[in-house]
């Protein structure tokens, strides 16, 4: 819908104000709800977070301060409307999420999804699974979300990615989980993670490092696998992002999040998700239009990494050791990136 014509504030609010297309075939992405908040253990109410973040997301445009051609001028993107999932059954949830969006990456090349609770980041990576074997992940979040099954249910918001290490689906020593923190019932409970090879970077690793190291350390962790990026809105600190189910003090920032995703460009990405908004939380609807901000964002990564020529995965992932250090030669190394980085920006290898 173009703002020349159409107020953004009118018109049925679709995510950007793309296209609706409820059946849709032959796009590069496909944006899909998921509204569901069957696997919360604490406050629900992320059912209600596609709809938000879609009314929240008819502000931003689809051209960025400084990135050269608009977002839409290079990919093909759709908003593909909803999944209907059951607001009963978290095993019935799971496997019609799956269904539906491993025939959307039949029919299309890539979905950022907009949740609902991180429990469908399981279906998620089936369906990435599916079409590309197993994958990298990048996970920022408050919580591993590797957890066993608590209170008789199998598929709550805790236990995607230890599912996904479980089923195959994810290359665990290519999972890199980002803003872990916070309090936990057991001091074991991220044994599992590591005992499978994660890197976890916390939030107090986060403050002692240079975000320029964490994404040397990202990049060179992920290599040249097709990679998932799975962003829990509370890896924010609750201060900017105060809609969530589990808000955890002590996290990053907007502006470190919406930085950190640069590192996206310059991989494989194949499929997203943005979960665990609950709008109720927030009459201000900030956390709602953060969400929007990182959807469009990583539509952004997308288009840098399928069109442009600065986008050369890396094969090698990072060293035994080198994933806790943040020294001066990842710093250099990382700065090359950077000035590939700022150059796309511009638009300059655009064309």
């Amino acid at each position: 819908v173009s703002t020349a014509v159409s107020p953004r504030y009118a018109q049925p609010a679709t995510f950007m104000r793309l296209r609706h297309r409820p059946d849709p075939i032959g796009h590069d992405v496909v944006v899909v709800g998921a509204p569901y908040d069957g696997g919360t253990s604490y406050r629900p109410g992320a059912r209600f977070a596609p709809r938000a973040i879609r009314h929240e997301s008819s502000l931003i445009h689809g051209v960025g301060i400084d990135r050269g051609p608009g977002v839409f001028d290079r990919i093909d993107v759709v908003d593909g409307g909803d999944i209907d999932l059951s607001p009963f059954s978290m095993d019935l949830a799971m496997d019609t999420a799956t269904v539906a969006l491993t025939r959307l990456l039949e029919r299309n090349d890539a979905f950022l999804m907009l949740g609902g609770d991180h429990s469908l980041s399981l279906a998620a990576l089936r369906a990435v699974h599916a079409r590309h074997g197993r994958v990298a992940v990048l996970h920022l979040d408050a919580h591993s979300d590797t957890n066993p099954p608590v209170y008789g249910g199998t598929y709550h918001h805790g236990t995607p990615f230890r599912w996904a290490i479980e089923e195959g689906l994810v290359d665990p020593e290519r999972l890199v989980q980002v803003g872990i923190r916070g309090h936990n019932p057991r001091p074991d409970s991220l044994d599992y993670a590591r005992g499978h090879g994660v890197s976890i970077v916390t939030a107090a690793d986060f403050t002692r490092r240079s975000p320029r190291g964490i994404a040397e350390q990202i990049r060179r962790t992920v290599g040249g696998l097709p990679l998932y990026v799975s962003v829990d809105i509370d890896v924010v600190d609750p201060a900017y992002a105060p809609g969530t189910g589990t808000p955890a003090p002590g996290g990053l920032s907007s502006r470190e999040v919406l930085t950190l995703l640069d590192v996206v460009g310059q991989l494989r990405p194949v499929g997203f998700d943005v979960v665990e908004v609950s709008p109720a939380y927030d009459p201000s609807g900030i956390t709602s239009l953060l969400a929007a901000e990182i959807g469009a964002e990583l539509l952004y990564q997308y288009a840098r990494a399928t069109t442009s020529p600065a986008s050369a995965p890396v094969d090698s992932p990072l060293p035994p050791g080198a994933a806790a250090d943040d020294a001066e030669n990842a710093e250099n190394a990382v700065d090359a990136v950077d000035a590939e980085s700022a150059v796309d920006f511009a638009g300059q290898r655009w064309g």
